[in-house]
């Protein structure tokens, strides 16, 4: 059985995977990157097999769903969870070596970097590390990295097409096992740059809660997706 299993759902991403392959190729043979494709028009297909990466596909672009297919398709002792347009640095393989040899029970994330230098991404950066450190409210874009046997036992992602990391740690039994890597991990600043971060922040904060009041992921993700 291989260490981990990296698992990336992917939709039209062939622009941003190449860099991602890159960062990961460094696992060689004590890993293996599963790439779970939701119906990609472009190249990201093409790309993943370059990589020499396991590709499947799945029959809609449904997030949680191919976080789930990708989970129950992998080997390794631990899952770690990736979105496509992120980032590692060149030596987090040896960083979380010490981490798969520790306790099982344990989920962690990556600290929370954005892959732009201005400086208004710093206090982004800086909230968000708070909210996820001291609030124990992580989300997907910073990573996941659970044992399969943590993954399994607390019935793994939901086949929902967003909120589905909200969901899956609201559903955790006991917070304390949430931990922060000393790694970073450096996510693209695309969907901030399109809009004020602080509104992006508000907009975000928004679709949580009507999540949490019961509000159809179909609503919710229709209106987060509108143009």
């Amino acid at each position: 059985m291989s260490k981990i299993s990296i698992i990336i759902p992917t939709i039209n991403e062939a622009s941003n995977l190449p860099l991602l392959l890159s960062d990961l190729s460094i696992i060689q043979k004590q890993g293996e990157i599963i790439i779970v494709d939701g119906g990609s028009k472009d190249k990201t297909i093409d790309v993943a097999n370059i990589y020499g990466a396991k590709v499947y596909k799945s029959k809609e672009r449904n997030r949680g769903l191919q976080l789930d297919m990708g989970a129950k398709e992998a080997k390794g002792d631990w899952f770690i969870f990736l979105h496509a347009d992120i980032r590692l640095t060149h030596d987090w393989f040896r960083k979380i070596n010490s981490v798969l040899k520790g306790d099982k029970n344990y989920i962690y994330y990556f600290k929370f970097k954005i892959n732009n230098k201005k400086i208004i991404f710093r206090v982004l950066e800086f909230l968000v590390n708070l909210r996820s450190q001291f609030l124990r409210q992580p989300y997907g874009d910073q990573g996941l990295m659970i044992h399969r046997t943590t993954y399994f036992k607390n019935n793994g992602f939901r086949k929902i097409p967003l909120m589905e990391d909200v969901d899956f740690l609201r559903r955790l039994k006991n917070k304390k096992y949430l931990k922060q890597l000393n790694l970073p991990i450096f996510i693209s600043s695309r969907k901030w740059e399109r809009t004020n971060i602080f509104l992006q922040a508000l907009k975000n904060w928004n679709f949580r809660r009507r999540w949490l009041k019961g509000e159809s992921t179909e609503s919710i993700y229709s209106d987060y997706y509108k143009k």
